[in-house]
């Protein structure tokens, strides 16, 4: 086995392994709590609620750890067993090297390497979460899902590559920043395309009724100088009981999109409060702010991609001649969740801190706390949220902070 194949290996190995620590160490951490409700919680959640979201924390986690042992049982067998050489061999005497071929075979491989986690996505949708009581899908609708998926997939992602692969063959030198400027392109086309072609194949999205709820959401967002095309209801419910809101599309395609689950769950003022804190995200600038961030990461990633193709012993380690883009391409796929992975409690940490702004923003649009934090403990309450994680499994695992960290936020929000 050759060097390049021994580093990668032990790269994947040590990702495992560290994720399989940080889990060991939250349930730990969890267990320490089971048997009776942290005296921070007590006024917020009932001993039989909080029993079964750790319950459901231990069984997330869990689970979590076959999932992430199998898939990386399923990277080093593709790797090391020489069935990405061969698949490349089998297409190109197939269909020969041309872009459209080589994206073909991109995205042969990419569904057949997502087709080795469905188990477990079936197995988490109906008995881990239809233990809890959050499913509510169907089996034809999960598969329609996929199909739906994996049909926008070849639709959208065949030609895309296409068009990658084109620039990187026929733009010369700089072609990475060629490629970065399609994909960036592409990202941002489908900021406006999304919300109107794609997410409606998959959800039903309705004009938020007449009536005092209207008003108010729409008095806020006037008042926080949000203007939105409409305010729209998901049919969330059809699929999980799980709730959120969120605003998407981009300049006038802009929609509120709130779960139907989130309207039952909370009150008039509580959804409103939800609706400041997603308005803040946009008035404190945390979109661009995350695109500019996705952008420069996009940039370094095909800087390094275009760096590897140049290198024959990159191919030749994993069993390629050198030179061939779409191998370079799919390596790169596969290998740099090694190398990001460790970069990820830093970009929690960014958004942690975005998150503790829009929070401080709800407050001031709302002129007071509560319902915010009314908001924020019911949903952790419905969701099961895992109310004490370990920091250090928080911080490669959570986006947002914890419950107790965003009530003692809030405390000081409006005296800023």
């Amino acid at each position: 086995m050759n060097v390049v194949l021994v580093i990668a290996s032990i790269l994947i190995l040590l990702k495992w392994a560290v994720e399989f620590w940080l889990s060991r160490l939250n349930r730990t951490h969890v267990m320490r709590h089971k048997d009776s409700v942290p005296e921070a919680f007590r006024e917020i959640i009932d001993p039989a609620t909080y029993a079964k979201s750790v319950d459901y924390t231990l069984a997330r986690g869990q689970l979590g750890q076959w999932e992430t042992a199998w898939s990386t049982l399923v990277l080093l067998g593709v790797l090391l067993s020489g069935a990405l050489p061969l698949a490349l061999e089998y297409f190109t005497a197939q269909f020969g090297r041309s872009e459209w071929s080589m994206a073909g075979y991109l995205f042969a491989v990419g569904t057949a390497l997502s087709l080795a986690g469905l188990p477990f996505d079936w197995y988490g949708q109906f008995r881990l979460e239809e233990r809890f009581g959050f499913n509510t899908t169907t089996a034809r609708l999960w598969w329609l899902d996929r199909f739906k998926g994996l049909l926008l997939g070849a639709v959208i992602g065949i030609p895309l590559l296409t068009l990658l692969l084109f620039l990187a063959l026929r733009s010369g030198t700089w072609w990475w920043l060629w490629a970065w400027g399609a994909m960036l392109g592409f990202q941002l086309l489908m900021l406006v395309l999304a919300p109107v072609l794609i997410l409606p194949l998959f959800n039903k999205f309705t004009p938020l009724p007449e009536g005092g709820l209207r008003d108010q959401l729409l008095a806020l967002a006037e008042r926080t100088g949000f203007r939105a095309r409409s305010i729209q209801v998901m049919d969330g419910s059809k699929r999980s009981r799980h709730s959120n809101a969120f605003f998407t599309g981009f300049g006038r395609f802009r929609k509120i999109v709130l779960f139907d689950t989130l309207m039952e769950q909370l009150k008039e003022s509580e959804l409103a409060a939800v609706l400041a804190h997603e308005i803040g995200h946009y008035r404190k600038g945390h979109i661009p702010k995350m695109l500019i961030w996705s952008a420069l990461s996009l940039l370094g990633g095909f800087y390094a991609l275009a760096w590897l193709s140049d290198q024959a012993w990159f191919y030749r380690a994993f069993g390629f001649e050198p030179g061939n883009l779409a191998a370079a391409f799919i390596l790169f796929a596969l290998l740099a969740g090694t190398v990001t992975f460790w970069f990820t409690p830093l970009a929690n940490h960014w958004s942690r801190r975005f998150e503790y702004e829009a929070d401080a923003f709800a407050a001031q649009a709302m002129t007071e706390t509560g319902s915010l934090v009314g908001a924020l403990r019911k949903l952790n309450e419905k969701n099961l949220s895992n109310l004490t994680p370990h920091p250090l499994f928080s911080g490669f695992h959570h986006s947002h902070p914890t419950l107790l960290e965003r009530e003692a936020a809030l405390k000081n929000a409006l005296a800023r």
